[in-house]
């Protein structure tokens, strides 16, 4: 699934490309994804300009100045920009053109998301339970302390719950927590603080090497170029069970959260 590495890459690329064009035609080749596709939106969309992409947790917000395009990517999901007139592939589903360049949701799964927003999009309630912002400095060690309070699941996947921050998946929540030596197991809310004030710059640190290698690409996620992101290569402890830990050589291990998989070294992470 596209974590916050994936969908800030594509922003990035697509902000790069997009910014400041005009939409020409718009194409809706199902009647619903993950939830309907919006009525009239070709009507919302057609001659206006883009001003902005913006990110809240892994929605993109799309700026046209009377509203705001919401896609999020579900589980499978990409955007790419492909030359004006290539035929749409069988999961194709939603296509802006803006002159010769055509931007195209591809779903295998339709468990992604395009909606038309024109109130404010923080009010949606796709939006307005999220939780902090990881890359953004409102997010200390002080504010995640305060947000895990009495909580007595696990860390991971306490980090992984976009009530408390946002865009943390399960591969980024192991890289963080190998990084900064916790255990995944212990009990979010007795976390000490001297171990929290290494858990948030680590994930920041996880985050950011990730986007700029690109995110993970694992099964379907490319860039809007459509290209391979490589954070996969760079894997500290994920997907590395049996394999010596980078840093003391033991044995990684895994086992079951909440039926995800956690990879952890045993002696680094206590």
């Amino acid at each position: 699934m596209p974590e916050l590495p994936e969908v800030e890459v594509t922003r990035l690329g697509l902000a790069q490309r997009l910014i400041g064009r005009c939409v020409a035609d718009v194409a809706m080749r199902v009647p619903a994804l993950r939830y309907p596709m919006p009525r009239g939106l070709p009507g919302h969309l057609q001659g206006r300009q883009l001003r902005a992409i913006r990110r809240r947790g892994k929605y993109l917000l799309f700026d046209f100045g009377n509203g705001h395009l919401l896609v999020h990517l579900g589980m499978s999901g990409s955007l790419r920009m492909v030359p004006r007139g290539e035929p749409a592939a069988r999961h194709d589903h939603f296509d802006i053109r803006f002159g010769d360049e055509v931007l195209r949701l591809r779903d295998p799964r339709r468990f992604g998301a395009v909606l038309w927003l024109e109130d404010a999009p923080e009010a949606h309630p796709l939006l307005a339970h999220l939780g902090a912002e990881p890359l953004e400095r409102s997010f200390t060690a002080t504010a995640l302390a305060a947000a895990l309070r009495g909580r007595r699941i696990a860390i991971k996947p306490a980090i992984m719950d976009a009530g408390i921050v946002v865009g943390v998946g399960n591969i980024y929540a192991s890289e963080s927590l190998h990084l900064a030596g916790i255990d995944p197991r212990a009990a979010a809310g007795r976390v000490s603080p001297a171990r929290l004030a290494r858990l948030v710059p680590a994930i920041k640190q996880t985050l950011r090497a990730a986007i700029r290698a690109g995110g993970s690409s694992l099964r379907d996620y490319v860039s809007c170029e459509g290209g391979l992101g490589d954070f996969q290569t760079r894997h500290r402890v994920y997907d590395r069970a049996g394999k010596p830990c980078q840093e003391c050589g033991t044995p990684i291990k895994m086992l079951r959260q909440g039926n995800r998989a956690t990879y952890y070294c045993p002696r680094c992470q206590r």
